[in-house]
């Protein structure tokens, strides 16, 4: 929609603005269900806390719409980019958790990160039913982060099946009989009593390892690592389903919970954890110890952001003791496709001065790394 230059000052500006910039018949109906919208959300910058004017959920005389309501209004006038970057702000900025308590809000929103990450602050407060519909969109954003991931990794490798996956290689040995009859079912002749292929499937393929790496993911529960976790679950599905590998998936704040029965399910993982404040990453990395078989073809992968508090020379400590027994550390400071997240570089730093590879990097560089050292 073209919009006058006048008009889109008014939408930037807001309601203060209208009598300066807008005259005549008014800016349209459409536009002022855009400066709705908008008001709903960022007019609250300028009203303060005042509660007799509006509640939490946006009632009142200055928002007479509920959160579903304006959930519906953004979807129906603004591009996606724009609807997660306004869900986003609704969630984080003016903390308006009845996207993610309310069963109606729940239902109209986006699935993304942001909403994900709401969920797991909110889900203690949810109903059964929210809490349902809640595990319906973790489900489904985790299961097309790790479809992407596996996307980008699967042909690297080639050998043993990855049942998850379809191939693009249709060779006899690759060839998904279950899914193959399952598919042709539909096929079936009853004069030739036999089913009639015309669609098989194939599995893609990973490279088989002579002998079997150990991954151990420790990753930092504490509240400010929330979308780290969200990536690590998703890297530890994708792990699990690696031939080549045996995975542990550990999370830890004061306390060290082994959470690898579930590793598999991203969701189940993400659902169980609680978000704490406290850290002791030697506790993590002693645990880490009793998990190793082999030194030599192990890999411990830390998750943090490195505040430690008075702990960093224990962690460090511990780290040392990995790295000279020839384990492998990858120190991860920040896990996230944009790179983001702030990090203690000091201790960092010490920790790579221990031994350990340190870096800030998102799940596709963290998977292939894991894959380049399997490779070896």
């Amino acid at each position: 929609m073209a919009l006058e230059r006048s008009l889109r000052w008014r939408l930037i500006l807001g309601r203060a603005s209208e009598q300066s910039l807008c005259s005549g018949d008014g800016p349209g109906e459409q536009a002022e269900a855009l400066d709705g919208a908008l008001d709903f959300l960022y007019g609250r910058e300028g009203e303060g806390a005042d509660e007799q004017q509006m509640d939490k959920s946006g009632r009142g005389d200055t928002h007479p719409m509920t959160v579903p309501e304006w959930i519906n209004k953004v979807h129906s006038l603004f591009p996606k980019e724009a609807i997660e970057r306004l869900e986003r702000d609704a969630l984080h900025r003016y903390k308006l958790h009845e996207v993610v308590t309310n069963a109606e809000a729940l239902k109209a929103a986006e699935p993304n990160l942001s909403l994900v990450e709401a969920i797991l602050h909110s889900k203690k407060h949810m109903d059964p039913k929210v809490l349902e519909m809640a595990r319906e969109i973790v489900r489904k954003v985790a299961e097309q982060l790790k479809r992407q991931l596996i996307e980008q990794l699967e042909h690297r490798y080639g050998g043993t099946p990855w049942k998850t996956r379809k191939s693009r290689y249709r060779t006899a040995r690759n060839l998904d009989a279950i899914k193959t009859i399952r598919r042709n079912l539909r096929n079936w002749s009853a004069e030739h009593k036999r089913i009639l292929i015309d669609d098989p499937q194939f599995f893609a393929r990973l490279k088989r390892s002579h002998s079997r790496y150990q991954v151990i993911l420790l990753v930092d529960e504490s509240g400010s690592m929330l979308r780290n976790i969200i990536h690590s679950a998703v890297v530890a599905a994708c792990l699990w389903e690696w031939p080549a590998v045996k995975t542990h998936l550990v999370i830890w704040d004061t306390e060290v919970v082994d959470l690898t029965p579930h590793a598999e399910d991203p969701v189940e993982i993400l659902l169980r954890v609680q978000l704490g404040g406290g850290n002791d990453a030697a506790k993590a990395l002693r645990y880490a110890q009793t998990l190793i078989e082999a030194p030599h073809r192990a890999i411990v992968v830390l998750i943090t952001d490195f505040y430690e508090g008075g702990g960093a020379d224990a962690m460090v400590r511990e780290v040392a003791g990995l790295v000279e027994a020839g384990v492998q550390v990858f120190g991860v400071a920040a896990l996230d496709d944009q790179v983001r997240g702030a990090f203690d570089r000091r201790v960092a730093q010490q920790v790579a001065e221990a031994g350990a590879h340190v870096a800030a990097t998102t799940p596709l560089e963290l998977a292939g790394w894991l894959l380049e050292r399997v490779r070896r």
